[in-house]
């Protein structure tokens, strides 16, 4: 009563395989491949184009850093050298 009442498995008919003959073409599928592939290309070019463009900017932010840092190291000491004199 309490138990669950499994489902009777069906009968799995026996699956064979049929090799086609060496000779024969690869039977296709319907469906080209080519719009598919165009996609990708244009994906993977997508994805190249704006690595390349984030990797710029991250340059240029890096470069603008050291240049204020630079600046800032000089501004100091031609402050702290005019304190002294």
């Amino acid at each position: 009563m309490f138990r669950p009442k499994l489902p009777d498995t069906p009968h799995v008919p026996s699956i064979t395989t049929q090799v086609p003959p060496p000779h024969a073409p690869a039977p296709s599928a319907g469906r080209p491949v080519a719009p598919f592939v165009g996609v990708g290309v244009g994906a993977v070019a997508a994805v190249v184009v704006v690595g390349v463009v984030l990797t710029a900017l991250l340059a240029a932010v890096a470069v603008s850093a050291i240049s204020v840092a630079i600046a800032a190291v000089v501004l100091r000491s031609l402050v702290t050298g005019a304190n002294r004199r």
